[in-house]
């Protein structure tokens, strides 16, 4: 079954006779094909898909279950759009409410000639946030650009290294391994740095006594990759040791916990239990995961107030982390796919602390 005929199936559910799909996310999942302009209908009786004159001749080629057509200036996307609502007797048409700005939808207020407008973003995010096979195979194949890379950068780092030019030597890595592009800008920060779960790489160099903490992934086929590491440089203290081993242990319990038909609050619960009974509560300030897809943070989540059973297959990040202000930080992240009874940890690059002499 194609993705197009998965909406179709979604529209009665939603009380829909059309969904428009206007996002670069949403147009990648349902046509399969990138593009940075475009827009996706799909009818209980048909699918199609518009794009200009950049990527006519590519959609014509890829894209399938779909009746392709080209917006110009004379023909902009929607008369092309009433042109289906017309055809179809489209009177309630969803469109994607988290994506759309303000101006947008007023433009197709004003110009679309439906009855209704009505917000069913929902009804890809659930499609999404179940992924298929070959969605599967593409993340999997992302991480293991990624976990090259790390092994390649884990030679390049020495004391003096610049974040910038960590970060640059990753980004290379993965590029040169095959990715397409960054699934986001790498996080590497060490020393008090690594203490800003986000932190910015700067010039700051490695040093002696650093934690440095990379956080990076890259795409493929559309698909990303996320992955955490932390390492020390020449030594660790007793307390920096302790903070590894908390949040190692966290990441455990929260893996331990997640399967398909539990809440994400309930993984995030059992990761938090371990920080807290260690006295690091207050340090632990973002959730246990994210989704993790065609976009690098997308549903389902497993944070503190993730209160949605999650389904098979369903792909999350496992990142707990602790961040003591001004001192070190440290976070490790896993992706897992959720299964019955369990889940699968994608990541094969090792966990245990590693002190880079």
């Amino acid at each position: 079954m194609s993705r197009f005929q998965k909406i179709a199936e979604k529209l009665d559910e939603h009380g829909l006779d059309a969904m428009m799909v206007t996002s670069a996310p949403n147009r990648m999942y349902a046509a399969q094909f990138r593009s940075s302009a475009g827009m996706a209908i799909i009818t209980r009786d048909g699918s199609y898909f518009f794009t200009d004159s950049r990527y006519i001749e590519a959609a014509r080629k890829a894209v399938t279950g779909a009746e392709i057509g080209q917006n110009t200036t004379d023909k902009p996307l929607s008369a092309l759009a009433n042109e289906v609502i017309a055809k179809h007797g489209i009177k309630r048409l969803g469109f994607e409410e988290q994506y759309a700005t303000v101006g947008e939808y007023n433009t197709w207020k004003e110009k679309l000639t439906c009855e209704e407008l009505v917000p069913a973003a929902q009804l890809l995010t659930n499609l999404r946030a179940v992924k298929d096979q070959s969605e599967l195979d593409a993340l999997i194949a992302a991480q293991r650009i990624a976990e090259k890379a790390l092994q390649e950068v884990l030679e390049f780092i020495k004391p003096g290294r610049t974040e910038k030019e960590i970060s640059a030597f990753l980004q290379y890595r993965m590029l040169s391994n095959g990715a397409e592009r960054m699934s986001f800008e790498p996080i590497v920060v060490s020393g008090v740095n690594s203490s800003m779960p986000h932190g910015v790489p700067s010039e700051k160099p490695v040093e002696d006594g650093d934690f440095l903490t990379m956080d990076f992934g890259c795409m493929l086929e559309g698909y990303c990759s996320d992955m955490t590491r932390t390492v020390a440089i020449g030594h660790v203290t007793e307390e920096m040791d302790k903070v590894y081993h908390t949040v190692l242990a966290a990441q455990e319990a929260g893996i331990a916990a997640a399967r398909a038909g539990v809440k994400g609050m309930e993984i995030h619960a059992a990761a938090a239990k371990v920080i807290g009974d260690a006295g690091y509560g207050d340090y632990f300030g973002h959730g246990f995961g994210h989704g993790l897809g065609i976009e690098v943070h997308e549903n389902p989540g497993a944070g503190a107030k993730a209160s949605v059973p999650l389904p098979v297959n369903a792909v999350i990040s496992a990142e707990p982390g602790i961040y003591l202000p001004g001192r070190f930080g440290v976070r490790i992240e896993d992706v897992l796919i959720l299964q019955e009874g369990g889940c699968l940890d994608i990541m094969q690059a090792p966990k245990e602390l590693l002190i880079l002499k």
